[in-house]
């Protein structure tokens, strides 16, 4: 497939997608490629791009890490969130313990911002409470503190 966008235009859509937020190398890629540029031109400037420190997977890690601890997701979403945008695993953990966030805490948090606390649960609304914490990415651990957490 020939393209007629030119170098200078891959670099400026380039810079105009991380003015408006941090993305990490995989998903710049991805974008730069449904625009239509040639794969070793996008290389290229990905790592021009990581040579200014424009682009930083350990610092987009950092954002997204932050972001998701906002919106009271747990450890384990995070992680496969940021697997999923091509972070490595060692970005994730030093995200992960930049920010060392109580994780108890957050679940407790997630878990009374949704359900009142009661000690006396039936078997159905006890799993539906646990569903919901698992799908915001909390621990086995995690979500027993937070269902066994004092009403009061």
């Amino acid at each position: 497939m020939e393209s007629n966008l030119t170098p200078q235009q891959l670099w400026d859509c380039a810079l105009r997608l991380l003015s408006r937020r941090e993305h990490s190398r995989r998903e710049l890629a991805q974008k730069l490629r449904q625009r239509q540029f040639e794969a070793g031109l996008i290389e290229q400037a990905l790592d021009r791009l990581e040579q200014q420190h424009w682009l930083a997977d350990g610092r987009f890690a950092t954002v997204q890490v932050r972001q998701h601890i906002l919106k009271k997701h747990g450890p384990m979403r995070i992680r496969a969130e940021l697997q999923r945008k091509g972070i490595a695993q060692a970005d994730i953990e030093q995200a992960l313990a930049a920010e060392a966030p109580d994780w108890f805490a957050l679940a407790e948090c997630c878990y009374r911002a949704r359900f009142t606390p009661s000690r006396r649960l039936d078997i159905k609304e006890r799993a539906r409470r646990i569903r919901y914490l698992q799908g915001r990415g909390f621990a086995p651990e995690h979500i027993r503190h937070a269902l066994e957490a004092d009403p009061e």
